[in-house]
């Protein structure tokens, strides 16, 4: 089982968000639950590069946090259902802002992240 070896700080926001919404795809995950995609093929669809296995450890954790809410339908085979908590709906507005951002400085973006895996590539 994983164990922290650098306990949460819950005194600052930034931490307290991070604590959240970093991982690769949460972001990708909440914008897609809220787009409509809820079940976790849906997702997996929507989501190509990550691996199922990683989605459900995010999902696990977006719903620890009270951000999503997992719904199980019991039908064979069940049927499991995302969909954002009202705390969940709040983060929208934060992650269109990010979004938003990165579409102004995409270019700018681009460049940077295109320079930085050159160097990781040369070092490999």
């Amino acid at each position: 089982m994983y164990e922290r070896k650098i306990p949460v700080r819950l005194d600052c926001g930034l931490e307290l968000i991070g604590e959240v919404l970093f991982g690769k795809w949460k972001i990708l995950l909440l914008w897609n639950i809220d787009q409509g995609s809820k079940r976790p093929s849906e997702l997996q669809r929507q989501i190509p590069d990550a691996s199922r296995r990683v989605l459900n450890i995010q999902l696990q954790e977006l719903e620890a946090h009270g951000i999503i809410k997992k719904t199980i339908y019991p039908v064979t085979p069940p049927k499991v259902e995302y969909n954002l908590t009202e705390f969940g709906k709040s983060l929208l507005p934060v992650i269109k802002i990010m979004g938003h951002w990165g579409d102004v400085n995409k270019e700018q973006l681009q460049s940077v992240i295109n320079k930085s895996e050159q160097v990781v590539n040369i070092e490999k």
